[in-house]
Formats: C-alpha cells, structure tokens, sequence
C-alpha cells in the first residue's frame, strides 16, 4: 500500500513538472524580447513545437513590434509546419504576408505557404493511405497540389533570385505531372466504366493542360481505347500515330510497330480534314515557362482530328 501511495506521489509531482508554475509565469514576465525568442528556439531544437509556439505567442504579445515580433510569426508558421498542423502554417504564413507585405523574408512566409500546402494531405490519412495502402498523390484529391502548385510559382515569379527558388522549382515540376496523373486516373475510371466521351475528354484534357509529362503516354493510349469504343476511326486513328510517333517503344503497344488488332484500320492513313503540316500553333498554359513561350514541335507530333491544331515544340515566339 505504502508502495502505491509513493508511486503515486512520484508520478504526481512529475506531472506537476509538465505545467508553467506561478513562480516560472512571473519569471516570464521578467524576459526580454530575446530571451522568449531564444527560449522558443531551444523548444524547437527539442522538437517540443507546441511549447515554441506558446513562448513565440507569449513574445508577440508582449513585445508586438520589432524584428523579433515579426520573425515569430513566421516561426509559428514552421512550428505548425512541423508540429503537422498544416492548416495552421497556411494560416500563419498568410497573416504574415498580409502584415509584412515588404519584408526582406517575405519570399520564406511564400515557400512555407506552399510547403504546408505540398504536405497537406499527409496527416494521418494520408499516412494510411502513402504508407499502407501503397497510394500516391496522383490517386488523392489533387486541391491541395494545386494550390502548393499556384504559391510555389507566385514565389518564383516575385522572387526569381530567391535562395527557395530552385527548391520551388523542382517542386513545382513534381507537382505538374502528379496533377497530370491525376487527371489520367480519372480517364481511366471513366473507361472502367464505360464512360468513353467522358474518358476521352478527360484524357485529352490532359494532353493540353499538361503537355510532355509522363501520363502523355497512357492519356494517348485512353484515348484510342475510347475512340475505338465509340466507333470513332478517324480520331482513333490520328491518337494512335501521334502515339507511334512519339512512344515507338510504349509499353501500351507490346506486339511493336503494328496496329493492335483490337483496333483495326491502318494506322498510317491521315482522315481528311484532320490537320497537317500548315497547323496552327497553340500557345498551352504558360504553368512552368515564361510568359510568351509556345510549345513548338514537329507538324506530325501532335495532331488530332478533333482538337483541330498542330501542337509545336522547342522555340519561343
């Protein structure tokens, strides 16, 4: 009994130590501005995030002017950043550049905002869903990418010499084919279905929204497997010797450079009307290059019926 009791006491005052004493409270009201701020970091060093992020509230309260006030907010927003509280970083970060429109680290308040948003869905579903379920990001809702997407390069384009900028990039080109295969997953949940007008709209969608990535290759099989269904030769047809053209070698087409014989017809005849060499070029959302670039190509790369241009690759106009 004796025992319990003093197993008792023992976990009792631990306890006690988890929690701000009167005496630590009035301590605090004693600190300077960098004194929270550099106690707030060493909870952070500790990975103690949620104890960093009352201390940086604690400063900001008390000291709501000054470079230290403003440096944590934006270390509330990497503190929830890392804490996993994704929700919460957007939320900070965004404050911050609403308070601090010129501010020499605004472009980091941009990069956290996109972070946050690149992250968003890997919470403890996402866990599930990445870890256990063997699920990408291309198979979840892609919001998410998109808006790390947009704030990556709103970050780019203020602040091309940004030292985040790069990492921006490479992000950015991460995020344009998983939001690519995103919409190939979709196409190809419309085909399981017998959705073929859907499966291939979605599918050329694709192809125009998001060109030279690697879900081109099964948004162009979709949308001869769904031409075919709906006993559309000619756009059938012009899909696959875009696809010949470009993916010799596609896995999609095992028996090689002979037309699937699902597929009938010859897959070297042009439908007339479809376009040739004399296309016009079409300018694609300008998502990862500078404004004005045209994607330029040869005439025969790209060439469907029923999109009715030539797409072009290579040179600036």
């Amino acid at each position: 009994m004796s025992r319990s009791v003093a197993l008792f006491l023992t976990l009792l005052l631990s306890a006690c130590g988890l929690f701000p004493t009167q005496s630590n409270v009035d301590d605090q009201k004693n600190w300077s501005a960098s004194k929270y701020y550099s106690e707030a970091k060493t909870e952070m060093g500790n990975g103690s995030y949620a104890a960093a992020i009352k201390l940086f509230e604690a400063l900001e309260a008390r000291y709501p002017y000054g470079r230290y006030a403003q440096q944590a907010q934006l270390e509330i927003g990497y503190a929830h950043y890392k804490d996993g509280e994704q929700a919460s970083a957007i939320v900070a970060a965004d404050r911050f550049i609403k308070l601090h429109p010129n501010h020499a680290n605004l472009d980091y308040a941009y990069y956290l905002r996109g972070l946050a948003n690149f992250n968003d869905d890997l919470g403890l579903m996402g866990i599930v869903s990445e870890k256990i379920l063997n699920q990408d990001m291309s198979e979840r809702d892609p919001k998410a990418s998109r808006e790390s997407f947009d704030n990556f390069r709103e970050l780019v384009t203020r602040f091309p010499n940004s030292k985040y900028a790069p990492d921006a990039v490479q992000r950015m080109k991460h995020l344009f084919n998983v939001v690519a295969l995103h919409e190939v997953q979709v196409a190809r949940y419309y085909m399981g279905r017998g959705g073929f007008v859907a499966a291939a709209n979605r599918a050329q969608y694709a192809l125009k929204e998001y060109p030279q990535t690697p879900a081109t290759e099964e948004a162009l099989f979709i949308m001869i497997k769904a031409y075919n269904a709906l006993g559309l030769t000619d756009l059938r047809d012009d899909a696959e010797r875009v696809m010949r053209k470009n993916f010799p070698n596609s896995r999609f087409f095992p028996i090689g450079p002979r037309r699937a014989a699902s597929h009938g017809g010859n897959s070297g005849s042009r439908r007339s009307g479809s376009v040739g060499c004399d296309g016009v070029c079409v300018a694609f959302p300008d998502r990862l290059f500078a404004p004005g670039f045209i994607l330029q190509t040869d005439c025969h790369d790209i060439a469907f019926g029923m999109m009715q241009h030539t797409v072009c690759r290579g040179s600036q106009q």
